[in-house]
């Protein structure tokens, strides 16, 4: 999108109150992109648009993050009191492997995302987290690093904060491999980095395939396909207890549909069943935080992209976030199979009802 028409948008009234209402919404920067992107700060000088290159990762040349553009979107943060977590390039000073399609090899460069972070410290600049790369676990998605790499890559980047970061309490927390979960890989990057490295163990979902599948409907209204991904969750949750990072397991990302998102499903009603039932199912297998993808943008945004106006899912995401605690109950059932129930302890504060 381009800068001035959506630094026009971000002055938008309807568009500041939706983040407003969750009162913090955490809003994660990055995703497929990020890993093409380098920051305009330090010894970088030039800014390069992105543009399409056949060779280039998803089809694109590499792009640039102006530090102008950071000072705007952090403005935007602020009044709207976000949460952020941010998606760094995990690939920068990598080259694509000769041999194997898809792999990149080398060891993570540094020295541009400590530039970007000495300068959004000196700005004051309030970060929760960063997450280390985007779909490069496993087969990846577009790009993809070795396991033993990445928890070595990983362990320079947490020694980085700590190195910059001279407070705890404002030391931002480390996530990774923000990928889709392959137990052999996800268990090797853990024990090469070893304890205490990564905060949030983040893996992303979307299990409904892809967004033009034409039996979409049919899938986020049978429970029987729903409860597949349980068997992710499952997984992720062995590795977290065998591990024990320090912040559990994360869904960074889940749209439900790849691609965009499906048109006739994504931005209805109807995508609530899925929704709804995920962020059910995460809690039960002890995930911590549920991001939604998106939350303007392809089919499953959950504003529309044009008038800002909520689609229904955003009013499924509102009311969990208001109404569900973090204590996660056990509720047993004996009915129809097919039915959900979930239940949590509320949050303590109900006056708005």
């Amino acid at each position: 999108m381009r800068e001035r028409k959506f630094s026009k948008d971000l002055r938008y009234g309807a568009l500041i109150n939706a983040i407003k209402a969750f009162n913090p919404l955490r809003i994660k920067v990055g995703g497929s992109l990020q890993d093409n992107v380098v920051y305009k700060v330090g010894e970088v000088s030039s800014c390069p648009n992105f543009m399409k290159r056949e060779d280039g990762l998803y089809g694109l040349s590499q792009g640039c993050l102006s530090m102008e553009r950071w000072d705007q979107l952090n403005r935007f943060f602020n009044h709207t009191g976000v949460k952020l977590t941010f998606g760094l390039n995990a690939l920068f000073g990598r080259n694509e492997s000769q041999t194997e399609k898809g792999l990149w090899i080398g060891d993570w460069q540094p020295q541009n995302t400590k530039d970007f972070m000495q300068y959004t410290i000196s700005k004051g600049y309030k970060v929760d987290s960063y997450e280390f790369g985007n779909q490069l676990s496993g087969s990846g998605m577009g790009a993809k690093v070795d396991a033993k790499q990445y928890g070595k890559d990983v362990i320079v980047l947490k020694n980085l904060v700590k190195e910059l970061y001279a407070h705890p309490e404002t030391e931002p927390k480390v996530l990774g491999p923000g990928g889709f979960y392959e137990e052999k890989w996800f268990n090797t990057f853990l024990e090469v980095s070893g304890q205490g490295v990564v905060d949030g163990l983040t893996h992303h979902i979307y299990n409904l395939g892809p967004g033009d599948d034409p039996n979409m409907m049919n899938k986020v209204l049978d429970p029987s396909y729903l409860s597949q991904v349980s068997q992710t969750y499952k997984g992720v949750l062995d590795v977290v207890n065998k591990f024990r990072p320090q912040l559990g397991a994360w869904v960074s990302e889940s749209g439900g549909a790849l691609k965009g998102g499906s048109k006739d499903v994504s931005r209805t009603f109807a995508d609530g069943f899925w929704y709804l039932d995920q962020m059910g199912m995460a809690s039960t297998y002890d995930q911590k935080v549920f991001c939604r993808q998106a939350l303007i943008g392809g089919n499953y945004g959950l504003l529309n992209a044009t008038t800002f106006v909520p689609n229904p899912d955003y009013y499924g995401a509102l009311l969990w976030h208001r109404l569900m605690g973090s204590t996660v109950l056990a509720v047993t059932k004996e009915s129809d199979p097919n039915l959900r129930v979930y239940a949590h302890c509320a949050k303590k504060k109900v006056s708005w009802l």
